[in-house]
């Protein structure tokens, strides 16, 4: 993982109208065969539970994820980790489609996979004026089935499972992405190490933090702020 300790920088803030996006998904398609699915990886039984409210097309939210994904590595076995949609499509207009395909693929038991590819690749898709080509390739990548996959990815039970999850993010006052809870509680944080610290000693009580490395923060470090 590159650089794992860089101050942040950046973080998508919500805008007004944030719920724009709602109406703009298509109600007509199939829903044959979805179910909905809480996408969770790790131990589901942990005591330690962590809760990610993203967006697709959020740089800062593809800037978490070889993070998160190190961060279930080596503690993967103390940690329910369990991703949330909080597209920003009044900013980011390909947000919501990239939730949708995500959760098309996740029908078919690649949510993950699907949703790592959406972060490797999202300067390609997230400027484009037709991503649902690229959604499609990276199905394709994924062995899907892509006629299920382009009739799910319009599914108006998904769409409402997204908007779900949208609207509870708003209810809990998050106003930006990523946002992450740790056993329920918004977790508040400056860089990196200090999110992934933060995490892990809550999985494992036995590590002591070291005192010295948060008083060496410089005062040109960029917060990371909501």
């Amino acid at each position: 993982m590159k650089n794992p300790w860089v101050i942040i920088g950046i973080i998508t803030v919500v805008l007004f109208g944030g719920a724009i996006w709602l109406s703009s998904v298509s109600t007509d398609a199939s829903n044959e065969g979805v179910e909905i699915i809480q996408h969770i990886k790790g131990n589901s039984e942990a005591s330690v539970k962590l809760v990610e409210y993203s967006d697709f097309q959020c740089p800062a939210c593809a800037a978490f994820q070889p993070v998160v994904a190190q961060l279930m590595e080596d503690y993967g076995d103390k940690i329910s980790f369990e991703y949330k949609h909080f597209p920003l499509s009044n900013i980011h207009p390909n947000a919501l489609s990239a939730a949708m395909a995500a959760e098309a693929a996740g029908q078919q038991g690649k949510f993950y996979e699907y949703h790592d590819l959406l972060f490797a690749n999202q300067t390609e898709w997230s400027s484009s004026a037709v991503p649902a080509t690229m959604f499609v390739k990276y199905a394709e990548e994924l062995g899907l089935d892509i006629d299920v996959f382009r009739k799910q990815m319009k599914s108006s039970v998904l769409r409402d499972k997204v908007r779900g999850e949208f609207d509870e993010g708003r209810t809990m006052n998050i106003t930006g992405t990523p946002s992450f809870f740790l056993n329920g509680q918004k977790m508040s944080f400056e860089t990196y190490q200090d999110f992934v610290e933060q995490v892990m000693y809550k999985a494992d009580p036995s590590l002591v933090p070291p005192e010295s490395e948060a008083a060496t923060q410089t005062q040109s470090e960029v917060k990371f702020g909501i």
